[in-house]
């Protein structure tokens, strides 16, 4: 695994863009269901651009946003994980964009940043216990001789829901998240940047966890606190709308 500079398509990127075209352990590119959900979304696409925005939204809007999803086992990394669940955090949601990017030809990364997120839910505040979320992923694509990121995290009815800015993404411009709610309320600073990768940063992501959170890796199921069974994302974003 190499990181990559942070920059646009230049003459230098294009031997390295092997690297980005690869199936890997969670960008699993090759695998009969990303292949098919990638196919599927960019049938007909009119170049290359379009097929990057239709696989934006997909991921985007069909893959349901659950912060509670976060760890940094295969199975909650991996992108063919990502979509059989239809539901994923961050990371997973970035590698899943990434996967289907290479699944049909085009150029994909992952970076990750930290970002602090004025807007997350009262227990993931508590458990975390801090309001910055280190390591958050999105995903890099090569579109049409430059790299373009892209972030589908949140998706539309989240967003709808929270009061949020949906991210568009038009395959020319960065789609990061924005500094401030549709109400003017700060949402989201970025903090600091790690770069970006051809494949997921396992051992920097847990280090780093171990380091700033309470718990160094949420997918641990040692507690009744961070487990499938005791959280409901959905459930705790309509209490903290019900406390606003």
């Amino acid at each position: 695994m190499t990181a990559a500079n942070d920059r646009r398509g230049s003459p230098g990127d294009e031997a390295p863009r092997r690297a980005f075209l690869t199936p890997g352990e969670h960008i699993d590119s090759n695998h009969p269901q990303v292949i098919g959900f990638a196919n599927a979304r960019t049938r007909g696409a009119n170049g290359e651009r379009e097929a990057a925005v239709r696989l934006y939204y997909a991921v985007r809007d069909d893959i349901r946003y659950d912060a509670y999803m976060a760890g940094s086992t295969v199975e909650v990394l991996r992108a063919s994980d990502a979509l059989r669940a239809k539901r994923g955090w961050c990371v997973s949601k970035a590698v899943l964009l990434a996967a289907c990017a290479r699944a049909v030809g085009m150029g994909a990364r992952v970076g990750f940043a930290d970002v602090r997120n004025h807007l997350s839910t009262a227990r993931m505040r508590a458990f975390m216990g801090t309001d910055v979320f280190y390591y958050h992923g999105y995903a890099q694509l090569h579109v049409e001789g430059q790299w373009v990121k892209a972030t589908p995290a949140f998706n539309i009815e989240l967003c709808e829901k929270m009061g949020l800015l949906p991210l568009d993404f038009d395959g020319l411009t960065d789609s990061l998240y924005h500094p401030f709610d549709c109400d003017g309320r700060a949402h989201m600073e970025y903090i600091h940047n790690h770069g970006v990768f051809d494949a997921v940063p396992v051992a920097a992501m847990v280090a780093c966890w171990g380091a700033h959170y309470r718990k160094a890796d949420p997918s641990v199921e040692d507690s009744g606190e961070w487990s499938a069974e005791s959280t409901d994302f959905d459930g705790d974003v309509e209490a903290e709308l019900e406390g606003n």
